[in-house]
């Protein structure tokens, strides 16, 4: 090896010089020899393959400045790492999948994307820290992995924070089953379901990215497992909160709270570390139909203490009781007589509940909508939110109630009924409905009038309204009475002609004998036809069968009697009369019999009429059910009248 200097003339220009000399002098310009460098360089401790050109046979020419300086580059790539250590690698390359790294002295190794927990934020010659698994794995690749060393750099907070009892700023990152994932500190934990807060969370995407303090509960360094609650923390806090609303909370005050469940019945209210119930009765004075509709989860609100439960930890909260009393004088708002609007917000079978104004709500009875029409269910006239007009009819301001009445609104028709049909008008009505005890005749829309069955005929005992009227006929009747109080019209069809029985009464006078059909027999006797649709009455004593009892075993519809008038009463309109020729005792009747049995026969191999009989027959029950009130009412009059 030999050394040269520039023109000196103090020094040789060319002399030999050894490895010890080259390491003295920087500005030295070195001719290496091969052979003395693999010679001498294990002597001074320097790799023979650093000082020469190990592919060819040319000097290596080189200041020892310069040489020097390759020595310490090549020395800062040849880092001490090994398997375990967390290393600084540079990005390289990203794939679809993957990351490619290069660490330490010139390796290069691959991570998992879905390792780093901003992925689209990467960048090729960006430098992040990863863990050396492996220098060499079964295939000769380096293993990395950038989960791990996150992990390894936060495990020591993480422990000490968890031997601390100390909670800690984590992230919800996703949900998973069974619960969520949380950042903590870069790495990821584990948040059950049932820790995340008091009560069940319906809806955890919502959470998503929220930022909360936790409490570690579970720890595991070899499987990297941590788990954390939200609860804890919250239940602790609650019961801080708690301790002072005890002493703090009383029946009465006007507290702040939140709204954290809305169920059908009411609202849970968070006090600040006790929950109380706002009852769907207490939200408002006015009808509410759901909680949702006056309150919001997560609304703050003003709400009063109504009741304290200290046992049962139960707190009754009000909201309305933070606004007037609605019922307030409120004879003096509504009094008897005025006429309101309102909306109508329920109803009932019995009628309809109208809105005044909030908190204030007025019945509007069935019987009060109509002057006329006979209304089966109020929604037949009114539907729920409509607006209508109404009359106060009464007002307890004690009970909370106001009576209405829509009929008020326009006159009584009934008042002018005397007037306009006096007693005898003659007039011409429709048949709407039969009943057992008359027919009803609308003798103007929404007005009827009664036909009693002893108004129908002057001699002829009518048992049924059928016998003389149809449904839907248009029937010629006269005016008897009306009663406007009590809304009756009492009808008459026979008063349409005179009276024919003081003529009767001397045609049939006591001692004439007459010829006579059997029309019915009936317990105290015969009842016979005498021609024009006169009938007589034969007492059971006066027909010469002996035991009245057996008074069907000698007469039947339709057999000719040999008849003596015994009384003639034209006042009460009746013939009382005896037979003159005892008639024979009936054979038995099996023929009878016979004949039913052949009549249930047809109706069996005809069962379309049987169907439409039974129509009818629901037809008339139905009808009879929609007069029932009536009935009553007019059975009572004709009692009065007898």
């Amino acid at each position: 090896m030999t050394k040269s200097t520039e023109s000196d003339p103090t020094t040789p220009s060319t002399e030999e010089a050894s490895l010890e000399d080259i390491a003295g002098d920087p500005s030295a310009v070195v001719t290496v020899d091969p052979e003395e460098v693999e010679r001498e360089a294990p002597r001074v401790g320097i790799s023979p393959e650093l000082s020469m050109d190990p592919y060819g046979d040319e000097d290596l020419d080189m200041s020892r400045g310069d040489f020097a300086s390759m020595l310490a580059e090549f020395d800062d790539d040849l880092q001490d790492v090994k398997e375990g250590d967390i290393v600084q690698a540079r990005i390289l390359k990203l794939t679809e999948n993957s990351v490619i790294l290069e660490f330490g002295f010139k390796s290069e190794g691959s991570v998992s994307l879905d390792e780093f927990k901003d992925p689209d934020a990467l960048e090729v010659g960006d430098e992040v820290e990863v863990l050396l698994e492996s220098l060499e794995d079964d295939d000769g690749v380096v293993v990395l992995s950038k989960r791990k060393a996150d992990f390894l750099r936060v495990w020591e907070k993480i422990r000490a924070a968890h031997d601390a009892d100390k909670p800690v700023k984590g992230t919800l990152a996703r949900k998973i089953k069974g619960g969520v994932t949380v950042d903590l500190m870069g790495v990821d934990a584990f948040l059950p379901g049932s820790q995340i807060a008091l009560r069940r969370v319906p809806n955890i995407e919502d959470l998503i990215g929220e930022t909360y303090s936790f409490k570690i509960i579970k720890l595991n360094k070899r499987r990297r497992n941590i788990v954390v609650s939200r609860r804890v923390i919250l239940e602790s806090e609650r019961e801080k909160k708690r301790d002072t609303l005890v002493k703090e909370l009383l029946v009465g005050q006007v507290r702040q709270g939140t709204v954290k469940n809305i169920t059908d019945f009411g609202a849970f209210i968070d006090l600040g570390g006790l929950d109380g119930l706002l009852h769907i009765t207490d939200m408002s004075w006015g009808r509410v139909g759901h909680p949702s509709e006056v309150v919001n989860i997560g609304e703050a609100l003003d709400i009063k203490v109504l009741d304290v439960d200290w046992d049962r930890e139960r707190i009754s909260l009000g909201l309305k009781q933070l606004l007037p009393y609605p019922w307030t004088e409120i004879d003096r708002k509504y009094p008897v007589g005025a006429r309101v609007r309102g909306k109508v917000v329920s109803i009932t079978n019995y009628g309809a509940f109208v809105e005044l104004e909030k908190g204030v709500e007025g019945l509007v009875h069935i019987s009060e909508m109509s002057w006329t029409r006979n209304i089966r269910h109020p929604s037949k006239l009114v539907s729920i939110g409509d607006e209508i007009e109404a009359v106060v009819l009464k007002v307890d301001s004690d009970d909370e109630k106001i009576s209405l009445g829509m009929k008020q609104i326009e006159e009584d028709p009934w008042l002018s009924l005397p007037m306009k049909y006096p007693t005898g008008t003659k007039l011409v009505g429709k048949v709407r409905n039969l009943t057992s005890f008359g027919a009803f005749v609308e003798i103007e829309p929404g007005i009827d009038g009664l036909v009693h069955v002893s108004d129908m005929s002057w001699t002829k005992r009518v048992e049924h309204p059928s016998e003389e009227v149809q449904k839907g006929q248009d029937l010629e009747v006269q005016v008897l009475d009306i009663d406007a109080e009590n809304k009756r019209i009492s009808l008459g069809i026979k008063q349409l002609q005179d009276d024919p029985w003081p003529a009767i009464s001397v045609r049939f006078a006591p001692g004439v004998e007459c010829d006579g059909t059997v029309v019915r027999v009936q317990d105290k006797g015969v009842v016979v036809d005498l021609g024009d649709d006169i009938e007589g009455f034969v007492p059971a004593s006066h027909s010469t069968v002996d035991n009245s009892e057996q008074l069907e075993e000698y007469f039947e519809a339709g057999d000719p009697v040999d008849l003596k008038v015994l009384e003639s009463d034209a006042a009460n309109r009746r013939i009382v009369l005896e037979v003159l020729t005892a008639p024979e005792r009936k054979p038995p009747r099996e023929e009878v019999v016979e004949e039913v049995d052949e009549v249930e026969a047809e109706a069996e191999a005809e069962p379309d009429e049987a169907e439409v009989e039974t129509e009818v027959v629901a037809e008339a029950d139905e009808v009879e059910e929609e007069t029932d009130v009536e009935v009553d009412e007019e059975e009572t009059v004709k009692e009065g009248e007898s």
